[in-house]
């Protein structure tokens, strides 16, 4: 990046005790500026806003499909649609907006922050920063009018508890550990205790968290800029705002802009071809913030100008697994504990790792409601739901089930579930033996993928069965999947077509059309990230 002509008057951001040059000071100064002002742009108007009768219609809004091929499809579209098209996955909720509304907040100026998206990451970031540039030219009626749409969200999230906007303190209560001593994974049930917050929530819907960094990584982060840890950065230290305010994960564009600009030679151009999102080793994947640091060695960037390149720590959505009705006052998840390696260190992921080693029994934390996006049970009890939650995606199930138990719900309720083993993976296996006993649970159809020579998947459970499955949805069962979007959801939704064609006498193309409608009416919906 970089400027000509002489810089505008403005509130410097580098001090002038930092160390660095009157030029490198300058430069900057510029750099940080250009994230928090307006830009001038050369943009030609833009048509904003999606018409109404494309609203239903959105075939690149598919997180299975590569970015590029979504783009693709989306091409010629009115902006916001395009901006639809860049983000990872439809309504997930997890930037506290739907898609659509992030879209038109972002294009009224409401809303800054790209990098929101949290399924899309740093390529979806990058594809609506480039979006975000043509809207420049955009008038004003139009951003009028998007800012009266996007007026109704905000006035809603206003309400304590009930946005990330707005979080309210509850307890930290429990852990337990679902997986048995032998199992390759550790995943938990985490209880938290919402009796003094005064909020509730529906089946469905999903809880945010407010997580801190690992503080053996912040130590790490602090060691590698050479930058004492009580470095004041506002009212807080450097210490503090890495461990609870910025993100330590993917290094972004920005940093690798900033590293570009204090180091030279090959390491110069090394940075400025990572920033432009281009792996000149073969690396880019691997790179969280410590390790670009780590790349770039004996960097001493000002603490201020290295805190301002990170991006903002997001929060964390978890599919709440309990009722509220079944048990008031408090509030299930279900968490699988992130850890890999890349090199010689394990990387943590920074939400599971808090809830699972590091939070104290009684611990105070941040926390609000997401309410759900077109995920819940039925309006009848009477209704027949099948639900498709392997792994980690069994969490909102078992709040339907205990719904269903509490409501006395007579509609039959079918669950396919699986993971690696079931002697040592098998979620909640007592209370949903407890549901089929009580007639709650009307079939448990379980995929094992490590328990034989041949792999055994959750749409493997749903061929086995095409023939009752069919039986069901013609008796205007509910459909619901949850868990992986890009894999195990795309696979789901293959079989389910694959079903229709089979059991329903219909070709492919009419397949395709009444699970099309099933979505249209309610009655095909998935919770996946």
């Amino acid at each position: 990046m970089s400027f000509q002509g002489p810089l505008p008057a403005m509130t410097p951001f580098i001090p002038e005790s930092a160390p660095f040059s009157p030029e490198q000071r300058a430069w900057l100064n510029g750099f940080f500026a250009g994230f928090v002002a307006p830009q001038p742009g050369d943009a030609q108007p833009v048509n904003i806003a999606a018409p109404a009768a494309e609203e239903d219609d959105a075939p690149w809004h598919d997180p299975s499909l590569p970015l590029g091929e979504r783009m693709a499809m989306a091409a010629g579209k009115p902006l916001q649609r395009r901006m639809m098209a860049a983000m990872a996955q439809q309504d997930c909720g997890q930037c506290g907006y739907d898609c659509q509304n992030y879209s038109k907040a972002i294009a009224d100026g409401a809303e800054t922050r790209l990098n929101l998206c949290v399924p899309g990451a740093k390529d979806t970031l990058r594809m609506l920063k480039t979006l975000a540039e043509e809207l420049g030219g955009a008038p004003p009626a139009a951003k009028e009018s998007i800012k009266a749409e996007t007026a109704v969200v905000a006035k809603d999230e206003v309400k304590p508890g009930y946005s990330r906007a707005t979080p309210v303190d509850v307890r930290f209560d429990f852990r337990r550990r679902l997986n048995k001593q032998d199992s390759e994974k550790s995943t938990y049930h985490v209880e938290i205790d919402l009796s003094a917050a005064g909020i509730d929530y529906t089946v469905g819907d999903s809880f945010g968290l407010f997580p801190e960094n690992d503080p053996d990584l912040v130590e790490n982060v602090i060691a590698a800029i050479g930058a004492p840890r009580d470095f004041p950065i506002a009212d807080k230290t450097l210490y503090e705002v890495l461990r609870t305010d910025m993100a330590l994960g993917a290094a972004p564009d920005t940093l690798f802009e900033l590293i570009s600009f204090i180091t030279g030679g090959e390491r110069r151009q090394k940075a400025k071809l990572l920033a432009k999102g281009e792996d000149p080793d073969g690396d880019i994947h691997t790179l969280d913030v410590l390790a670009a640091l780590e790349k770039f060695p004996k960097l001493r960037p000002d603490p201020e100008a290295f805190v301002e390149c990170l991006d903002p720590l997001q929060p964390r959505l978890y599919s709440i697994s309990s009722s509220h009705n079944a048990q008031p006052g408090r509030v299930s998840l279900t968490v699988d504990h992130v850890r890999y390696i890349i090199g010689d260190r394990i990387r943590h992921g920074v939400a599971s790792s808090w809830l699972a080693e590091r939070l104290a029994p009684g611990s105070s934390i941040k926390a609000y409601v997401q309410k759900a996006h077109n995920f819940a049970l039925p309006q009848s009890t009477d209704t027949p739901i099948i639900m498709v939650g392997p792994g980690t995606g069994v969490a909102p199930f078992r709040a339907f089930l205990h719904e269903r138990a509490v409501t006395d719900a007579k509609g039959g309720a079918w669950l396919f579930y699986g993971h690696q083993r079931r002697a040592a993976d098998f979620f909640y296996e007592d209370e949903m033996e407890a549901f089929l006993g009580k007639g709650v649970l009307t079939k448990l159809s379980l995929a094992w993928s490590r328990d034989a020579e041949k792999k055994t998947y959750v749409q493997d459970k749903m061929r086995e069965d095409a023939k009752e499955l069919w039986a069901w949805l013609e008796r205007g069962a509910h459909f619901y999947i949850c868990g992986d979007a890009k894999r195990m959801a795309s696979d789901v939704e293959k079989t389910l077509v694959e079903i229709v064609v089979s059991e329903g006498g219909r070709d492919e193309a009419a397949a395709k059309s009444f699970v099309a409608e099933l979505k249209k009416t309610g009655r095909y919906q998935a919770d996946v990230y």
